[in-house]
């Protein structure tokens, strides 16, 4: 079963995503992860993408694709996958369709308010890249691997409310695309973490 990821940046698909994933034992591939994985290693892939990234742009198609074709190819993928940050665009979908039959689309859904308030007080590990909120989490250490915590550089409102706009305006219709295929689940993404994980397994027929 290979399972796509929507809804705007700020909604939880990462923290969802693995969780799921996990479950319904499938691979999880974030596309964000492997983009600041470039980054971080200076390659020059990853200094296209931080360009385009730091201005709260979506990475060029092209880019993108040729990454996720590659990736396709690693055995883990041959049991399933949930796609978490890819497609994001209707385009980059019908490549994707050439590439693998997608059986599910879990869309969450969350105002962009929400949004705003949860990722300017996101921090994430440097070392492990595990997500704390200072809402919940004091300090400035990893609960997971005892790293330091750190701001993305693109986690403040002004990006946010841009990344969102360019969600609303190019990944939004992707909805559409996957509703007229009759595979999208609607999911509210302010449920507590647990009982959305378990309602969306549900949904992919997880017992």
């Amino acid at each position: 079963m290979n399972v796509v990821f929507l809804g705007p940046p700020g909604s939880g698909k990462g923290t969802m995503a693995e969780r799921v994933s996990k479950r319904c034992s499938l691979a999880h591939i974030s596309t964000g992860d492997m983009l600041r994985g470039e980054i971080k290693n200076g390659t020059e892939l990853g200094a296209l993408a931080k360009s385009y990234i730091d201005k709260g742009a979506l990475v060029p198609d092209k880019v993108i694709i040729d990454m996720m074709v590659e990736r396709f190819k690693q055995p883990d993928a041959e049991g399933g996958v949930l796609l978490d940050g890819f497609p994001r665009t209707v385009t980059q979908a019908e490549e994707l369709d050439k590439i693998a039959q997608i059986d599910q689309c879990v869309n969450l859904i969350v105002d962009a308010e929400i949004i705003v308030d949860r990722v300017v007080s996101r921090r994430v590990c440097a070392d492990c890249g595990t997500i704390h909120s200072v809402k919940t989490h004091e300090g400035n250490a990893c609960t997971h691997c005892g790293g330091n915590l750190m701001t993305r550089p693109d986690d403040n409102e002004e990006t946010v409310r841009e990344r969102f706009r360019v969600y609303e305006e190019q990944t939004a219709p992707l909805i559409e695309y996957y509703s007229k295929k009759g595979i999208v689940t609607d999911v509210d993404a302010t449920m507590p973490i647990e009982e959305e994980a378990a309602f969306i397994c549900e949904a992919l027929g997880e017992k």
